[in-house]
Parts: C-alpha cells; structure tokens; sequence
C-alpha cells in the first residue's frame, strides 16, 4: 500500500493543530498554577516563560512565542 502525499499533508496538519491545542491549554494552566505558587521554585528562563503578577492579576506569555508569530506575520506581508 502506498500513502499518498495528501494523507501526508492531512496528518502534518492535524498534528499542528493538536500541537497548537496542547500549547494553548499549557497557556490556560501556567497562570493558575503560578497563582497558587507551584511555580515559585521551578526556574524557567524569561524568554521562554513570562509571568506577571500585580494584585492579584497573573498574566503568563512567552516572548519567543511573540517573536516567532510576529516573524511569520512579516513572512506572510512580504511574501503578498
């Protein structure tokens, strides 16, 4: 039997997705758990793992992710 490239493609994609899926979710859960402090002794360097905390407030991001996306917004821009 041979797998044709679409099916490949279809499969590339999907895991890109799930990929997408589970890094979203880890994105849910990092605020929580800095906000009921399991994080306080895990160190994770800044530029993979930003956590803001202000009265009460916890806003977690990862700088490489925003670099990365503003990377491939400018690829796209420039390629149309």
């Amino acid at each position: 039997m041979s797998t044709s490239s679409s099916s490949l493609n279809n499969i590339g994609f999907y895991l890109i997705g799930i990929s997408f899926i589970l890094l979203g979710i880890a994105f849910l859960l990092i605020p929580l758990l800095a906000n009921r402090g399991a994080l306080n002794n895990v160190n994770i360097p800044p530029i993979i793992l930003y956590v803001y905390n202000h009265d009460g407030f916890y806003f977690a991001t990862s700088p490489i992710l925003i670099i990365v996306s503003l990377i491939s917004i400018l690829i796209f821009l420039i390629r149309h």
